[in-house]
């Protein structure tokens, strides 16, 4: 059996969607708690080998040590042809909606997100209306790609869900609103088996 080791942390919404896709797909895997807020040097020698930027997610495979985690989804979808890697129409709109995520509304969550954390970066004038602005648009265009659902993929999550469900999972957090067809989205991946919490999918190490 191949082993499996996903780095990550709970504040990663990129971390989150790879484990969840993990987790949705039923493969066996263990994580190791990667403290994103300390120094890169003082994290795990494994995972720098890993991860060359020392970025998370970081996913090790027997053959192959991959990071970012879009390229990780499709690696995920297409080796274990599972949320939607078993067929080239399921592969095509995961990869246009990982595109999509990672242009548009995963780029201003975060960033929106950021901005609200104590101490976090600082934003120069009009950053956060900026942000807000083209999340507000990426709102829209969430519900048009989601169409009549129940998931980006139709009738089962694929791994397109897995990665508009990483910093969509904290709009709250980000300070914006959703729309109806997103809350109902986000009710119905909240409550799909193998679900968890981010500080479930990566606890925290317990200190003596």
């Amino acid at each position: 059996m191949t082993k499996i080791t996903l780095y990550g942390h709970p504040d990663s919404g990129h971390a989150c969607k790879v484990a969840l896709a993990l987790s949705l797909a039923g493969i066996a895997h263990e994580t190791v708690f990667v403290d994103i807020w300390a120094a890169p040097e003082t994290r795990p020698p494994a995972f720098l080998a890993a991860s060359p930027l020392a970025q998370v997610p970081a996913l090790v495979l027997e053959d192959a040590a991959l990071t970012q985690s879009g390229a990780i989804l499709l690696e995920i979808a297409s080796r274990w042809r599972v949320l939607g890697g078993d067929s080239p129409e399921g592969l095509r709109r995961g990869a246009e909606l990982l595109m999509w995520e990672a242009n548009r509304i995963g780029m201003c969550l975060p960033q929106l997100i950021e901005a609200r954390r104590p101490h976090g970066d600082s934003f120069p004038d009009g950053a956060v209306d900026w942000l807000t602005g083209r999340y507000e648009t990426d709102r829209e265009n969430f519900d048009r790609l989601l169409g009549e659902g129940p998931f980006f993929h139709g009738a089962a999550p694929g791994l397109g869900d897995c990665a508009i469900w990483g910093y969509v999972q904290w709009l709250e957090k980000a300070g914006v609103t959703p729309s109806a067809s997103m809350a109902t989205w986000t009710q119905r991946m909240q409550a799909l088996p193998g679900m968890k919490s981010a500080e479930a999918f990566f606890p925290q190490p317990q200190t003596a």
